[in-house]
């Protein structure tokens, strides 16, 4: 099978069981912005040397393809019958615990602090707001088409658990975290 098909060279797409359409429509974008995120955290799992952030984030990436392959799928019995699985509850659950875990060996937060420090950090910095680009673009998506609303949920939690994964990385690398005073006037 080749890479390219040459299908898409006038800016039309395939849904999954569904209709060819413009690659700019709601329902690309917002999948398109979840692939993005995922290509994002692999870049975080490069850039990790933590086995336990690793196997979280890998996880994640596995949820989102998943979610991806939700939002490409318009029809509800093809979803079905293709064994796509809706976003779950559970799973934002499994994030919250997560970041109740890590939280454990932050101090907290007085003030807002700037993205970066080390490579890692700043890595799932980066990450964070491209999740929460693709949160806005699924929530587009949903005001057009109802979605489960653990879609909007998980994508919610996932970028409070990246944030919180950028200051573990400082964290365990002795990276002082850089706080945001404002400009003086």
């Amino acid at each position: 099978m080749k890479i390219y098909t040459k299908r898409g060279d006038h800016g039309l797409t395939d849904l999954f069981g569904g209709p060819r359409v413009s690659k700019d429509h709601l329902r690309v974008d917002a999948y398109g912005a979840v692939d993005e995120l995922n290509a994002c955290l692999g870049a975080c799992v490069a850039a990790s040397s933590h086995e336990d952030v690793r196997t979280l984030v890998e996880r994640a990436q596995a949820t989102l393809f998943e979610l991806g392959s939700y939002l490409a799928a318009p029809d509800d019995e093809r979803r079905q019958k293709s064994q796509i699985p809706e976003p779950r509850e559970d799973e934002v659950q499994d994030l919250e615990a997560a970041i109740d875990r890590f939280e454990h060996e932050l101090e907290p937060l007085r003030r807002f602090i700037l993205p970066g420090g080390t490579p890692a950090a700043a890595a799932f910095h980066v990450a964070r707001t491209v999740c929460r680009r693709a949160e806005r673009r699924v929530v587009t998506l949903h005001h057009e088409e109802r979605l489960a609303e653990a879609t909007l949920q998980f994508l919610n939690r996932l970028s409070d658990l990246l944030f919180t994964l950028a200051r573990i990385e400082n964290k365990r690398a002795g990276q002082r975290e850089t706080e945001w005073v404002g400009r003086e006037r």
